[in-house]
């Protein structure tokens, strides 16, 4: 009898675990296909994204200090929709810097389309504040903007500041982007938050602002003083 009553409770558990199990399977094939079915407003389109693949390496260091860091969204980003027609504008255009001599690489790399965290892949600036600037080679409208600066490990860069100006010396310019909160890079107190560096690159909405350049600050990283960047895209028309 008592075998019979054990055999019983083990079917009624296998069954109660199977039924949870298809229950949230089912739950997250909903959440998913929500996702998928997310609809562009009309007009719009989402951006035509080409990601390169997770490359993380080795152990996070001397994240937990960070003040103000954003949580891990812990799933893909949601599409981005801009009006249709957009395109990465940036790629193959000019780009200057405030470092011409970079310690690794050559600064025409920003723009070339390569996204990878390989060797060979990124260039790698000089200590503390340094900025990149891509010349679009005419005034533009601008949607979004996406950045990588190093990806292979999950590391922070501070100051963090995007502009857009018409101005190539940028006497007057529309910043987008600013984590910098105590104005290290003398651009102005920032209110952004700082972020962890991955495949996804940091995506940031322009909001159709106008303009011809757009310049990319840094001030070094939770690992070193020094500046990285792999890749940057402006999408516009």
């Amino acid at each position: 009898m008592q075998m019979n009553n054990s055999l019983k409770i083990v079917h009624y558990c296998f069954l109660l675990t199977a039924f949870l199990f298809l229950s949230l399977g089912s739950a997250v094939d909903a959440a998913d296909k929500k996702q998928v079915a997310i609809k562009a407003p009309p007009g719009m389109a989402a951006l035509p994204l080409d990601l390169p693949k997770p490359a993380f390496a080795g152990t996070p260091q001397n994240i937990k200090g960070v003040k103000q860091l954003e949580k891990p969204l812990g799933r893909p980003r949601p599409p981005f929709f801009a009006p249709k027609g957009v395109k990465n504008l940036a790629l193959g255009k000019k780009i200057t810097g405030s470092d011409e001599e970079p310690i690794v690489g050559e600064i025409k790399m920003i723009t070339d389309g390569d996204k990878k965290a390989a060797d060979g892949s990124y260039v790698e600036l000089g200590p503390f504040t340094q900025y990149i600037q891509v010349d679009l080679e005419e005034e533009k409208e601008i949607y979004a903007v996406l950045l990588w600066h190093y990806h292979k490990q999950a590391r922070v860069y501070f100051d963090v500041v995007i502009q857009v100006s018409n101005d190539p010396e940028f006497g007057k310019s529309t910043a987008i982007y600013n984590n910098d909160h105590d104005n290290s890079a003398e651009q102005g107190i920032g209110k952004d938050n700082h972020y962890v560096e991955t495949s996804e690159g940091r995506l940031v909405d322009a909001k159709g602002v106008k303009g011809r350049y757009v310049r990319f600050y840094s001030g070094g990283n939770n690992a070193s003083d020094l500046n990285h960047y792999i890749e940057v895209e402006v999408y516009g028309k």
